[in-house]
C-alpha cells in the first residue's frame, strides 16, 4: 500500500519549535517532489513549502519565510520540516503530500490540477500558551 504518515505535531508555546517527518511506505520518495500544506479550521488548505525531488530547489510561502525550513533523507524515504519560532496562527493540520515530477529542481506550493499525487492524512499542530 502506497502512503505517505506524518508525525511530530502537537502542543507548543509561541516562539517554540517543532519538527514535522513526512515518511513514505510502498514507494520511494527520490522520484517525487514533496510540498507540505496545512489547513486551519474554517480556512482553506495553503501550502507552505515544498522541496524538489533533489532536494536542491525548496520554496516556502511568506509566512514560513525565516521560520521554515525543509529538508529531505532520501535514504530514509523521509521529508521534514523544521518549525522554528512558532506562532498562535500555525495552527493547523499539516499535511505532506508528493508530486512525481522529472524535474529535480522545482517543486510548486499549490495543488494545480491534482498535482500532487500522494497525500497524508495530517498531524496537528497547536501553538499555544
Amino acid at each position: 500500500q502506497l502512503q505517505l504518515v506524518e508525525s511530530g505535531g502537537g502542543l507548543v508555546q509561541p516562539g517554540g519549535s517543532l519538527r514535522l517527518s513526512c515518511a513514505a511506505s510502498g514507494f520511494t520518495l527520490d522520484g517525487y517532489a514533496i510540498g507540505w500544506f496545512r489547513q486551519a479550521p474554517g480556512k482553506e488548505r495553503e501550502g507552505v513549502s515544498c522541496i524538489s525531488r533533489g532536494g536542491f530547489y525548496a520554496k516556502y510561502a511568506d509566512s514560513g519565510k525565516g521560520r521554515f525550513t525543509v529538508s529531505r533523507d532520501n535514504a530514509k524515504n523521509t521529508v521534514y520540516l523544521q518549525i522554528n519560532n512558532m506562532k498562535p496562527e500555525d495552527t493547523a493540520v499539516y499535511y505532506c503530500a508528493a508530486d512525481w515530477t522529472p524535474s529535480p529542481t522545482m517543486c510548486m506550493l499549490i495543488d494545480d490540477k491534482g498535482r500532487y499525487d500522494y497525500w497524508g492524512q495530517g498531524t496537528q499542530v497547536t501553538v499555544s500558551s
